[in-house]
């Protein structure tokens, strides 16, 4: 069971809503808020697969656990997640929903895949930020951490969608610290590269990059989930942006020097990376 951690409880707690918790960074990010003495509230698509990550949480910690099946691409999720959450009070917001199952030329799906892409990464973050902020803002505590990519560093082909999304979240993360970090409110935008998460492993198995979704092969230069909430948690204060891992934060500077043409120019030969068959692990 766990022993509450009491300084990052009366800074975070009593409970931690997590977004994308079904599995990967989310799931990961929850256990760790659980180990650390917070009750969590875990919110994704799939119900079994979200009350089964509950159940192994509440027997290893001994927390409070709540679960909610929201489609945060929906135009209802928000509401369902405010009826979710009722009564709780949240001391912190971690938002890691969005991954990009296709990576494919902007134009071969229809414009419903990247307006609900919009929805899930734009709206319903900037939704949760503003209905929580609030009460965190008259408590003095809390925090917020936005799962942001490499990807919205500069536009690139078959990201068209994503990588704008991600851009949103990023400068969202920067503009909510600017105006609420002297509020009590710790805001991180957290950047991740190439991370090794199941919905990363079945893109891969997909297009040939691996052998199938229950191959082991390590991802060259992938982060783990563990070392990236090590990483979140410890830069919670250090807001607005955290860039993970050592490739990660080295790119980012690199992308920092060069113009927004040039930085273009570079992602287009760079297009494929590990998501081409030709770089099998």
């Amino acid at each position: 069971m766990t022993v509450a951690d009491t300084t990052f409880v009366d800074r975070y707690g009593p409970w931690a809503l997590v977004a994308g918790a079904s599995e990967g960074l989310g799931a990961a990010y929850a256990r760790a808020m659980a180990e650390r003495g917070l009750n969590v509230m875990l919110l994704a698509r799939r119900q079994s697969v979200l009350d089964e990550v509950a159940a192994s949480i509440r027997r290893g910690t001994g927390v409070e656990t709540r679960t909610a099946s929201v489609d945060l691409s929906a135009d209802d999720a928000m509401e369902k997640i405010v009826s979710a959450s009722a009564g709780l009070e949240i001391g912190m917001l971690m938002y890691c929903a969005g991954a990009d199952s296709i990576y494919g030329p902007f134009l071969v799906s229809p414009i419903e895949v990247a307006l609900g892409m919009v929805h899930r990464n734009c709206i319903v973050p900037m939704q949760l930020c503003h209905y929580f902020a609030g009460p965190m803002t008259t408590r003095q505590r809390g925090g917020m951490v936005l799962v942001s990519s490499a990807a919205g560093l500069a536009g690139g082909p078959n990201m068209v969608a994503y990588g704008a999304t991600k851009a949103f979240d990023m400068v969202m993360a920067e503009s909510l610290w600017a105006e609420l970090h002297d509020q009590g409110v710790d805001i991180l935008g957290l950047v991740l590269g190439v991370t090794d998460t199941p919905a990363l492993r079945r893109i891969l198995a997909k297009r040939g990059v691996l052998s199938s979704v229950d191959d082991a092969s390590a991802i060259p230069g992938a982060v783990s989930v563990e070392d990236t909430v090590v990483e979140a948690i410890a830069n919670l204060s250090n807001g607005p942006t955290w860039f993970v891992g050592d490739v990660m934060r080295q790119g980012a500077e690199h992308f920092a020097s060069i113009g927004r043409n040039d930085a273009v120019r570079l992602l287009i030969q760079m297009s494929g990376g590990i998501m081409d068959p030709a770089n099998k692990t």
